[in-house]
Order: structure tokens, then C-alpha cells, then sequence
């Protein structure tokens, strides 16, 4: 029995990978049909081309509240956190300068590239230009946002984040701004930014929000403006889905102490217990797994 299932995550995470590995493990014969994309693209694939799909995980909850609900999902669950951070390599051209005091300086310099995500596509590349406003706000520099944003125009913006990482092990790019899980787990030099930048902290919430991106909407020719939040990823069942019974148990997986424990070694903090405002309308399976929240 086939399980089609979409994430807005890289094909090569290795969370998800040891999720699904397990998961095998315990229901022989099922074969797992991971497509990984932007996280907006993979929703669109359900919200506009109309494909079926048996999990959908997002690194941006809002994702799932904005493209999918109410008509393609009834739930959202959030389950874990990241940071934004600048992933690069020994090779990178300033790789030894480079520091917390420094770094938007060393990218701004002409003999220096750095690649991003594109924010219509995946939530990593609002998120970037995000840090890049709070990056302003937190150095004092006037136009500093607008410098990051102009200084390759198009050259270097690729649909997903994990795109990069070919970018950077060729040495086409010095460095990327990425997710600090995903630099971890492909073995990078990370630049961990300040809390007030990097959309980590939830304490920082009133902060992030003051940073705005405008982005592409359901329908062709709208648009929307994303605001800065903490770093919150999120899982869902489409109404579309083909195996719910599977589903349920893939999603059970992920959020259980096993499925947490693997997060946790990949650099991923989980959220426990997972958290949801749709509380009555997630399978009951799934319940005694989350609780109700107002809000992330």
C-alpha cells in the first residue's frame, strides 16, 4: 500500500527521513512517496492543482492556515521550532572574519556571494528577509534590508532553502541563510544569530512581528503580507488524503517521544506536548498527543 505524503521541507532532511525509516519498520509493505518543495508550493499542489496528499508538513504553520484551511484541512498541529542562521564553509571567502559584530558588512562586500530562498516559494526566504529587517533595526543601520535584498538581485534566490547547499558545497556562494537544523545536519560552519534576528524565541515575539514581507496569495495577481513570528513548524492530514488510517500513524510517529527524541538530534527542539487551536476537529487518535492552545 502506497502513502503519498508532502512536506514543505528538504528532500535530504534527516528528520524526517529516520521518522519515515521507523515508521517502515513498523508497517512492512508500506511504501512512503516523500515530494519535498517550498512549503508554499507543496500546498498550492493541493489548493490549486488539486493532487491528493496523505501528510503535509510545513516549516511555517501559517502556511497550512493560510493556502489549506478551511477548505483543503480542518487541523493544524504545531510540533517544533527552529532559528534562522548563516550556514557556510571552511572555503567561504571570509570564513575566518566572519562573526555576530561583522557579518552583514562581509556580505555586503563586493568579493562576496550569498544565496536565499525565494519568499513566494518557501517560508525560509520571507523568513530571511525578515532577519534581514530586524538585522536593521538590531545594528542601527539605515537601508541595510534593502542592501541584503538588492545585492544579487535574482542571481542567487532558489526555490527552497536546501537548494542552496549545492550553491555552497560548489563554491558558487560563500554562504546561505538557512535554517540552523538543516546546516547542522549537513555538516556546514553555522553563524547562530542574535535572538532579536534570528525568529527563535517566543519571549521575542513582539519584536519579529514588526518585521513584514509581502509574498503571493492563493489566487493569481493577489498578494499578502507575511509578519515575523518565532520559528513554529506544523503537520496536517489534507481532506484529500488517500490512507488516513496511515496518516494518523505517521503523524502519531512524529509527535510521540520517539518522533520528539529524533527532532532533538537533528537540531530541531519539539514543541511538548504538540499544540493546536483545532482541538475538536483533530482525529482522536492524534488528541491525546496535543493540547488546545490560542494561539502559537
Amino acid at each position: 500500500m502506497d502513502c503519498p505524503w508532502w512536506r514543505g521541507a528538504p528532500k535530504r532532511r534527516l528528520t524526517f527521513r529516520e521518522v519515515s525509516a521507523l515508521f517502515k519498520q513498523r508497517h512492512p509493505g508500506v511504501t512512503i512517496k516523500a515530494e519535498a518543495a517550498g512549503s508554499r508550493d507543496c500546498a498550492r499542489k493541493i489548493s490549486d492543482l488539486g493532487r491528493s496528499c496523505d501528510v503535509f508538513a510545513s516549516a511555517d504553520y501559517e502556511v497550512v492556515e493560510n493556502l489549506l484551511m478551511p477548505e483543503h484541512a480542518d487541523f493544524n498541529i504545531l510540533f517544533a521550532t527552529n532559528e534562522m542562521a548563516i550556514a557556510y564553509t571552511a572555503k567561504s571567502n571570509k570564513a575566518d572574519e566572519i562573526n555576530l559584530t561583522n557579518w552583514y558588512k562581509i556580505l555586503l562586500d563586493d568579493d562576496v556571494n550569498f544565496g536565499r530562498a525565494d519568499p513566494n516559494s518557501d517560508p525560509c526566504g520571507y523568513r530571511t528577509v525578515m532577519v534581514f529587517r530586524l538585522a536593521q533595526k538590531h545594528y542601527q543601520v539605515p537601508y541595510l534590508a534593502d542592501d541584503l535584498i538588492d545585492k544579487h538581485g535574482n542571481k542567487y534566490i532558489r526555490p527552497k532553502e536546501t537548494d542552496l547547499l549545492a550553491l555552497l558545497e560548489a563554491g558558487e556562494i560563500d554562504y546561505a541563510f538557512i535554517y540552523r537544523s538543516v546546516a547542522q545536519q549537513h555538516g556546514l560552519k553555522i553563524l547562530r544569530l542574535p535572538d532579536p534576528i534570528n525568529l527563535r524565541s517566543p519571549k521575542l515575539a513582539d519584536l519579529y512581528r514588526t518585521a513584514r514581507v509581502t509574498v503571493t496569495g492563493k489566487r493569481p495577481g493577489e498578494v499578502i503580507t507575511r509578519t515575523g513570528r518565532p520559528i513554529v513548524y506544523s503537520v496536517t492530514i489534507p481532506n484529500n488524503a488517500q490512507n488516513r488510517g496511515l496518516a494518523e500513524a505517521y503523524v502519531a510517529l512524529l509527535l510521540s517521544p520517539e518522533g520528539q527524541a529524533i527532532m532533538r538530534k537533528y537540531g530541531q527542539e519539539p514543541i511538548v506536548p504538540a499544540q493546536t487551536r483545532e482541538y475538536d476537529r483533530v482525529p482522536a487518535r492524534l488528541r491525546r498527543l496535543c493540547k488546545q492552545v490560542d494561539g502559537p
